[in-house]
């Protein structure tokens, strides 16, 4: 019996040493940018809901979001040289040490800085190159300089697996710094980690300084502790002394998977004038390792390092790894801009579930992590292999940072919420937006356990008796401002329909028929939507240009048709033969008005009605009497927004197809601008100089006094509505062209590419880029009809329908379907315009695939 344990006990610990040897595997690289191109990276690393920390275009590590808050552009301390940072050491033989900090160099705009501040880490001595390759959730770092015989590569990133939600929310930021030996002779390389404990100071609250310089402050009697086990070494951060209800209480570890080399400093000297770092610099210096401080430094962020030191043969590789996790599992209500009282009350995150501190975070992750990664591995290259435009893969991928950024969060039930984006400190506009979160679809299609949640608090806490469904929902759930939006209720019905689909859960939808039916039918009360019962939305319409519609316009048209036409598909299944008619005989009577009426020859506008009366009127003869922030006569960027949504739930047309390809055209022919040098904006510019975008709208035929409000704007979310619309019709060049346009904004140089703001950073919206993916491949997927579809085109297809996900690769004579992750049924399989293959109940799972002749 003891044989055995200590069998069973040797077998255990070796498995422990195994995952303790992780090492990053060779990561795809989608986008490159060179040395001119780093300034505005900054690459979220943190799990969907928890937070993150970005990885900067350099190598720098920026934006510190982990405790409850958005804090863009937050370094956790006024000193520049105190916020975190990694540096390395090396030696060769017979010659000094040289120290740097593990940072690309100083860009030109720094330099005119007082003190060299706010730049981070503005003392210390820098590589003198770096370039940084990404296939987003991967980031990598490539720095050099010739001064030593290394190069290192900063790879960071969280793992991201659609179809496991939980897997793809984990508080950790993983960076592995691999050092390559350039030279002839071996080398003594370290590299080290430091970090103030900066826990319950979130960058929140502020004073200034005697030279008029803002300090952040919230810490008190912060303790350090270095801890190691089986799996990992490091360093915990904990604090007694912040408040229990604080959004600021947590943990924070820095850990490394290392097993021998490691030595580490809980603390360095006292920080007057700044003396804790240069007494860092100078122990590290010394030679590449860190002696502990006999007694704690009595700063109230004790500074703490973690270092580990190997020997690398020329022209050889080592990589060592470090992780940074956390745990803050005290998060607010909505607290914004909007929210002059501050909602105190405290929700909590899921994530704070999973995990009792930080330090059981790198504990459960670390054993994971070759599984995790290879996963992430896996995902990614599906998508970078798959026949598709380059620019249409990168707009997809790099929109997903908004799932990993502060505009989301998972609530302790598991609901997922969201912003509609995020400010430098504090959210963006409440309420999971339905007209906002109406447009985007990375979530359904990656992730339906979530999207699920999503309409659960539409349709259960968000929603009155009479269906009124708020279009912001509140936190605890069920509260709210009680506000609906003629978009974003019509949508959200579009977005159940979706959601059924893909999931092939009938019990969701037979759980929530009486919900669904009850909001559609809120159309048609009195003085609503549309009170006459015609299947035209004539009343007051608020909507997502936050403005109030008054009259049949098609932004609000497309989106009603689009919602009949899904009550229509759900009423038959449910066998619910009366509404199933009067959806039927809406839909057909308002498609037919639409194009009778609001289609101009050349695109879609508005009939604008008297705001007391309903009544219609004439502008043409007395413009003045128009009620203000209307569309009129204007060609809207996403006039055909629903009949978007009704091409990704497979709905087919909504009116005819003929004007819908002549409007989309039209879009183009106006809206396109190629340079932006002379185009008047009186309100926000997110396209500038000689970019080129789409407008939200033009007025070929006569503008209105004082249209709606962002009528001059361009903004990345609802251009991807209109160029994948463009894509679906087949105008393969023009959706392309204007998807690059956006994409060409975001390069590095003039702003982030992981970050397309709208009404604050990190956008909802910008997620509607993975309908690009949805488009050019043709992928049609129903769960409940167990049906999937492709386009007919040779290639290789990546799929996901929110569970499983996989390539299809087609050719001329045969087609071969892969699932990659989770497991799919079928019952048939079909390539557009080509063939359609049944078959009964065929399984392919994860790892399986099925070919099939083409006939």
């Amino acid at each position: 019996m003891k044989k055995v344990l200590v069998f069973v006990l040797f077998q255990v610990l070796s498995l422990q040493y195994f995952f303790a040897q992780w090492k990053p595997a060779e990561w795809p690289v989608l986008k490159s940018y060179d040395s001119e191109r780093l300034s505005r990276i900054a690459l979220p690393l943190g799990g969907i809901g928890t937070g993150v920390v970005s990885l900067g275009g350099r190598g720098e590590l920026r934006d510190w979001e982990i405790m409850n808050k958005p804090a863009i552009g937050y370094n956790t301390t006024a000193r520049g040289n105190d916020a975190p940072f990694f540096s390395i050491w090396v030696q060769e033989s017979g010659k000094r040490p040289v120290t740097k900090a593990l940072i690309g160099p100083v860009y030109d705009w720094e330099y005119d800085q007082g003190e060299g501040k706010p730049v981070n880490h503005h003392g210390l001595p820098r590589f003198e190159k770096a370039t940084f390759d990404a296939a987003y959730p991967f980031g990598q770092v490539n720095l050099s300089d010739s001064r030593i015989p290394v190069k290192v590569r900063i790879k960071g990133f969280n793992p991201l697996i659609p179809g496991n939600a939980d897997d793809s929310g984990i508080p950790i930021a993983i960076l592995s710094y691999e050092v390559e030996n350039t030279g002839t002779l071996p080398i003594e390389v370290s590299v080290c980690g430091s970090m103030r404990n900066f826990v319950g100071q979130d960058g929140s609250k502020y004073i200034t300084g005697w030279n008029g310089e803002i300090v952040p402050y919230g810490v008190k009697y912060n303790k350090n502790e270095f801890r190691k086990n089986d799996v990992a070494r490091g360093i915990f951060m904990y604090s007694d002394s912040v408040s229990k209800t604080s959004a600021a209480r947590g943990t924070i570890a820095l850990t490394t998977n290392a097993v021998d080399g490691v030595t580490y400093r809980t603390s360095s000297s006292r920080n007057t004038w700044s003396n804790a770092i240069l007494d860092f610099w100078d122990d590290f210096s010394r030679d590449g390792m860190l002696t502990e401080k006999e007694k704690p430094a009595a700063d109230p962020d004790p500074m703490a390092s973690l270092a580990v030191r190997r020997t690398i043969a020329p022209q050889c590789k080592e990589t060592i790894s470090f992780f940074i996790t956390w745990n803050f599992p005290n998060r607010l209500g909505w607290v914004s801009w909007e929210d002059p009282n501050h909602n105190k009350t405290i929700i909590g995150n899921y994530y704070s579930q999973q995990y009792h501190d930080a330090w059981e975070v790198i504990e459960k992750t670390i054993p994971r992590l070759n599984y995790l990664e290879k996963k992430t591995i896996d995902f990614v290259r599906a998508l970078k292999i798959s026949t598709i435009p380059e620019v249409v893969k990168e707009a997809a991928l790099f929109n997903l940072n908004v799932l990993r950024s502060q505009t989301t969060f998972r609530i302790p039930s598991g609901h997922f919420m969201g912003w509609e984006g995020t400010f430098e400190t504090t959210g963006s506009c409440s309420g999971t937006c339905t007209h906002v979160w109406n447009y985007e679809q990375a979530t359904a299609f990656l992730f339906g356990e979530l999207s699920r949640s999503m309409r659960d608090v539409e349709f259960n806490y968000a929603t009155n008796e009479q269906g009124k469904m708020s279009f912001r929902a509140g936190l605890p759930l069920g509260e709210g401002n009680k506000q609906a939006a003629a978009d974003g209720q019509m949508g959200c019905i579009m977005k159940f329909y979706r959601d059924w689909q893909l999931s092939g859960d009938n019990d969701f939808l037979r759980s929530q028929w009486p919900q669904v039916k009850k909001v559609l039918a809120y159309a048609w009360i009195g003085n609503g939507w549309d009170a006459d019962q015609d299947g035209v939305m004539e009343g007051r319409q608020h909507n997502t240009m936050d403005v109030d519609y008054f009259g049949p316009n098609p932004q609000m048209g497309f989106w009603y048709l689009g919602a009949l036409r899904a009550g229509e598909e759900m009423a038959r299944f449910m066998k619910d033969r009366a509404f199933e008619k009067k959806c039927k005989t809406l839909y057909l009577k308002g498609s037919r008005w639409i194009d009778r009426n609001l289609f101009n020859g050349e695109y879609y506008e508005q009939i604008v009605t008297d705001p007391e009366t309903f009544g219609f009127i004439d502008l043409e003869k007395y413009p003045e009497k128009s009620p203000n922030y209307q569309l009129y006569k204007g060609c809207l960027v996403d006039q055909l927004v629903g009949q978007y949504m009704a091409h990704i739930c497979g709905l087919g047309y909504l009116a005819s197809p003929g004007n819908i390809r002549t409007t989309l055209s039209s879009i183009m022919k106006y809206n396109y601008l190629s340079d932006f040098s002379d185009h008047f904006n009186n309100m926000r510019s997110y396209v500038l100089g000689k970019e080129s975008g789409l407008l939200m709208a033009s007025w070929p035929k006569g503008r209105l006094k004082v249209p709606f409000p962002y009528f001059s704007e361009a903004m990345t979310g609802f251009e991807y509505t209109a160029a994948i619309g463009m894509l679906y019709e087949g105008m393969t060049d023009d959706g392309i062209q204007c998807i690059r346009s956006i994409r060409d904004r975001y390069d590095g140089a003039k702003r982030n590419p992981f970050n397309e703001p709208e009404c604050g950073y990190h956008y909802a919206r910008s997620m509607a880029s993975w309908a690009g993916i949805l488009a050019t491949s043709g992928f049609q997927y129903s769960g409940v009809t167990k049906s999937i579809s492709f386009t007919s085109r040779p290639g290789v297809y990546f799929w996901s329908n929110g569970s499983a996900w996989g390539i299809c690769e087609i050719s001329d004579s045969k087609a071969k379907l892969q699932v990659l992750q989770g497991t799919l049924t079928l019952n048939s399989f079909e390539l557009k315009g080509k063939c359609k293959i049944q078959m009964k109940n065929l399984v392919i799972r994860e790892g399986e695939n099925k070919e099939f002749t083409l006939i």
